[in-house]
Order: C-alpha cells, then structure tokens, then sequence
C-alpha cells in the first residue's frame, strides 16, 4: 500500500539559551572522525488512544515538543551546531530543523506491513547522507488515524546508537516534565584525540553505495531464540540471544555467496566500548564510542566455529584495544581492515546490534512506544538488530542488494 505524506510545516527550533563562549567549539574524537557520514534514523510510534487516553491533541503534543526541544538542544549544545571538515562542531546554536506532516494511512497498517520504502516517507530527510549544516532533524508525523510517529535523524559523526538514544530519552524526558539523570559529557577528544589520517581519510565514507538496496524485516521470537540458543550451546558456554542470531544470519550469507569463488568471509560487529573500558565510562558520554569486532571465516573450515569466531572477536574488545585507540596503535590495525575491505575477496557482513537500548522505554508523556524501528541504511551486507517490542524476542533489519536478498531470504526461511 502506498502511503502518502504531506509536510505541513518546516522550522528551525532553536535553543531556549545560548551557549557559552567556551563551549563553542566541540573536536571531534579520532572515533568520531571515523565514523560513517551519515544520519542514523529512529522512529517511535504511538497508537491514537494513548493520546485520547491522555487527553492531548495535536496542537498539544507539537508546541510540547517543539518547546521541549528548545530546551534540550541547551544541555545537548552541539546538536544545534554544524559539523566542520570532519574535524569539529561548531555550536553556534543554529538550531534543530523541525517538521510536522501528515501521513494519509492508519498508523497500525504502517506498523502491520512494514514495507521500510514507505517508512522511509516518515523521516524528516529525503537522503541520510550526511547534512553538515544540521545535525539534527526531527519530524512529528501525524496519521489519519489519529497516532503518531516521531523520526529523528542524528549525525553520526558525533552521535553513536547509545547517544541518539539518550538524547531521544532526554528529549522525552523534558516532554514529560520529568528531570534528566544525569546531563551528558562531551569529552570523547580528550580520550581519543583526534589525528591525522594519511590514506584514510576517506574511510568514514567507506562502504557508502549509490546501488538499491532493500530491507527486509526478521523476526525471531522466543522460542526460535531458545532453538538457536541450543544449536550453539556446544561451541560456547551460555551463548546469547545476538550470538545465536549473528552466527545463524552469517551462516546463511555464508550459503548465498559460497558460489561467487569469495575466498573468505567476515562478520563485523559494532562494539559500545563504553563498559569496556576501565574504568567503564557512563553511558551518558555523549558521542562515538564503538569499534568494530572482525571475525573471519573460509571455506575450509566448519560451521560450527561461526559463533565461536563470534565471541573471541568481540571479547578482544577489551580495555588493551582501548589502549590502542588512545595510543593511535589502532591506526595500524585500521589500515589492515581498510585494505581487506578494498581489495576485494573478502565479502562481509555487518552487524550492529541495538537490542540493548532502552527504546521501548522512552515516554514522551503519552506512554511507550507501540513500535520502534529504523529505516534503510545506505550500505550493503548491514544488519541492525532490535528487540521486539515484548523483549524477550529479535527483530533483524538485513539491508542488502536486491538479487542478494532474493537467495538470503530463501535461505534464512
């Protein structure tokens, strides 16, 4: 089904009070220079009785929101800024771009289908290629039915998962009328300075295609969880429920391409490097802090050594790896990874897992969110994994070429 979608209004919110001298100039970290240039998408839908129920209208729940992001963009100041060469923020208080539209379908159909080319319609940008004059875009879509959608579009380059969801917590938060935790630290460059990138300075835009790639959805609930669980529970001790889906997942992309002569495979999992670090840090720490885990396979060796591949990559993530990264060591380890992903003869998959995140807890006032998703990302082989909205289950949004995704689906069942 077709959904149209008509933008009623566009504005730049503001920050309720400007931001300090000193605080106007934000480095980037060395991670933050990494990561990709593009906007992450979130989108949080509510069903129209949990607004009845709470008796706000339309009019009500787009001056609380606008009002409130006004108020939030002065404790998350860089939010109102724009990004310069990849090598700072500059917090000159520009604003949040805002819209509101109306979406002409019911709110539970869009839920039901799930068809991410016509949620993609929901967000506040046409493309999620990186837009360095605003960092963020927010969008209040409003269905016939009477539900809403909330999309929020946060660059990467100073904002990770773990960030666009504490902001979006935050934002809510101030919605509500409720208080804020903790503020969040802006710091990251202080841990990881920013450097220098002979030869790689095209690496945050590495792996950024202009081909079609589709998304679909899988779910995996409790019990095909316990299932996989079990099949695993040979080759590692108490394996989890990402493990499970990661290896099983990998397996079958493995199948699809085995026909290609590929010599070998690889499995990159995005890691929160927050815990990890010792001391940890908190999870208010506001920016990019992740790196990849790489776990190769070949054709030579037996299945059953995916899940363990797995979890050693991701165990190597520890506080020495950090170490690396503050150091600058790391660099050398990233030139490796950069000439296995140029050269070609290694086909990857990339998994980044948000199951984690409290996204089903965030409530602007009118309850939690029925459904939370992303959208289609602009790379190939890229899986998000999320929880269900019961939690106990695993939605994986697989976003591939579209004859690559014809055999992963047959095969993946």
């Amino acid at each position: 089904m077709a959904t149209n979608v008509e933008i009623i209004s566009r504005e730049m919110i503001t920050p309720s009070s400007p931001t300090p001298t000193h605080l106007k100039t934000l480095k980037l970290s060395f991670i933050d220079q990494l990561a990709p240039s593009i906007h992450v998408p979130l989108i949080l839908f509510y069903h129209h009785h949990q607004l009845s129920d709470h008796l706000i209208t339309p009019t009500e729940i787009s001056r609380l929101l606008k009002q409130s992001l006004s108020k939030i963009l002065t404790i998350f100041y860089p939010l109102g800024g724009i990004v310069q060469e990849n090598s700072s923020v500059d917090c000159n208080d520009s604003g949040a771009e805002f819209t509101e539209a109306r979406v002409f379908a019911r709110a539970s159909d869009v839920i039901q289908e799930a068809n991410m080319e016509e949620i993609k319609k929901l967000l506040p940008v046409e493309s999620l290629e990186h837009d360095e004059n605003i960092v963020l875009k927010v969008r209040l879509n409003f269905f016939d039915c009477g539900g809403v959608a909330i999309a929020v579009c946060l660059s990467h380059k100073i904002a990770d998962g773990t960030s666009l969801v504490a902001f979006i917590d935050a934002l809510a938060a101030v919605c509500r009328g409720g208080t804020l935790v903790s503020d969040p630290t802006f710091d990251f460059a202080s841990f990881f300075p920013p450097r220098s990138l002979p030869g790689l300075e095209f690496t945050h835009r590495a792996g950024i295609t202009e081909e079609k790639i589709v998304t679909k959805g899988f779910v995996f609930n409790k019990e095909k969880l316990a299932k996989l669980k079990d099949g695993i529970s040979q080759q590692v001790k108490n394996p989890t429920r990402v493990e499970a889906v990661s290896s099983y997942m990998w397996r079958s992309f493995i199948k699809a391409k085995a026909g290609n002569e590929t010599a070998s495979f690889a499995a990159v999992h995005a890691v929160n490097l927050r815990p990890r670090k010792r001391p940890p840090l908190s999870q208010q720490a506001f920016g990019n802090c992740w790196r990849h885990a790489l776990a190769l396979f070949s054709l030579e060796e037996d299945y059953s050594e995916l899940v363990v591949k797995l979890r050693a990559s991701i165990t190597s993530m520890d506080d020495d790896f950090i170490k690396k990264l503050e150091n600058g060591e790391y660099v050398n380890d990233l030139k490796r990874s950069v000439d296995l992903f140029t050269k070609g003869g290694v086909e990857f998959l990339n998994f980044s897992s948000w199951c984690k995140f409290p996204m089903y807890e965030i409530d602007f006032g009118w309850g939690k969110p029925v459904w939370v998703c992303t959208t289609t990302l602009p790379f190939k082989n890229v899986v998000v994994l999320m929880s269900t909205p019961c939690g106990d289950g695993i939605e994986a949004w697989v976003n591939m070429l579209e004859d690559d995704m014809k055999l992963f689906e047959q095969l993946i069942g």
